[in-house]
């Protein structure tokens, strides 16, 4: 028996790779063969996917959600680069506990983009999950060049909190991006502003009081119309589309910046060659955290036992919110149903009961496999 071992991470508590790790030392010690693929689909953990598939680590230093230098990591192979906003200034980049949504910046961002156009590639994939700011890109623009001023023409250091000040834009000195293709790997639908948009639906998750909220919007709402004015005439078309508003409105610096918007769990099954592995395998292995009615609406889990059909699809997850009944998975193994303990940031306790899952499907699997031999036997 050959199986696949394809999950997405378990967030707050293992990464990809740690869940197909653990996955598959269960699997192959009932005699399952394995092939690990831990994946991502542009959010958090992308790059850490990407280098698992086989590009390479390469460390740079940019400035965290505060403006603190600290190393980061990009994925590199010849002609691509995925960069993160999660490693670079993402919320896992603020002290333990305190988020900063009014000061919080996605300037880091910015930076790990120019050090990925320095290194020649002709690609760069930003992946946007786990944001700690709601500054619409204005950081990751500041660290391409891009200035900001207020009606008296004095420059402004473009913070969330400040979003409402600025009346120009002045890109004459940005990075030259020509001839890269900027790729935008993300399912989030939301434009950059209205309800719907960065600062209503997600600025409370960063931190954000009421009172944030409406100045955010505010100031989101300034920063289109100055960009309208003095450096990207499109941008009050670009505020509006789906995607524009993810990553605290990265997503809309990176429309302002030319690139374009892709489904993200598809993109990064392509990215990491998922479909050349399934003729190999007779099962295929994935999950996620939580498992619930989003997974169905195209999360990764879903798009994986999509793709993989007609190969078996299992899926683990940490929790589930659905069952085998869906029609989607073959089966559903969850930590949950193994422990009465709260396993969502105890990492080494939901890695010792992914093991004894993985175990349980292997023997499963190795069953079904000898019934079906018996079962052709008796035919012959």
């Amino acid at each position: 028996m050959r199986a696949l071992v394809a999950p997405d991470k378990f967030k707050g508590s293992l990464s990809a790779t740690e869940v197909a790790d653990n996955l598959a030392h269960g699997l192959a010690a009932t005699g399952v063969h394995t092939v690990t693929l831990p994946l991502a689909d542009g959010g958090d953990g992308s790059v850490a996917a990407a280098v698992a598939a086989g590009m390479r680590p390469h460390p740079c230093t940019v400035a965290d959600a505060l403006g603190r230098p600290h190393t980061a990591t990009i994925a590199v192979d010849a002609e691509t680069a995925v960069v993160e906003v999660a490693n670079t200034c993402g919320l896992s980049t603020l002290p333990c506990n305190v988020l900063a949504p009014m000061t919080a910046s996605s300037y880091g961002f910015g930076e790990a983009i120019r050090h990925a156009v320095g290194l020649g590639v002709r690609r760069i994939v930003l992946a946007l999950g786990g944001s700690a700011s709601t500054d619409g890109g204005a950081g990751l623009l500041a660290a391409l060049g891009y200035t900001f001023h207020d009606s008296g023409g004095q420059p402004i250091r473009p913070e969330a909190h400040a979003l409402n000040r600025i009346r120009r834009v002045d890109a004459s000195r940005a990075v030259d991006l020509s001839g890269v293709e900027l790729i935008v790997a993300s399912d989030v639908t939301s434009p950059l502003t209205g309800p719907d948009g960065a600062a209503a639906l997600f600025a409370p998750q960063k931190g954000a009081a009421v009172t944030d909220v409406d100045r955010l919007e505010a100031g989101l709402t300034g920063l289109v119309s100055a960009l309208q004015r003095s450096a990207c005439p499109d941008a009050t078309a670009l505020a509006q589309l789906p995607g524009a508003g993810a990553a605290g409105g990265c997503g809309f610096a990176a429309l302002c910046l030319g690139a374009r918007i892709v489904s993200g769990a598809d993109y990064f099954l392509d990215l990491l060659g998922f479909q050349q592995r399934l003729p190999d395998v007779e099962v295929v292995i994935t999950g996620e955290g939580c498992l619930d009615r989003q997974t169905l609406q195209g999360k990764l889990p879903a798009v994986v036992a999509q793709r993989a059909a007609p190969t078996p699809v299992i899926a683990v997850a940490g929790r589930t919110e659905i069952d085998s009944s869906s029609g989607i998975f073959t089966d559903i193994f969850t930590v949950a149903e193994r422990t009465a303990a709260d396993t969502r940031h105890d990492p080494v306790l939901t890695a010792e009961l992914l093991y004894h899952i993985g175990v349980d499907i292997g023997v499963h699997l190795t069953c079904r496999a000898v019934k079906r031999r018996a079962v052709l036997a008796t035919r012959q």
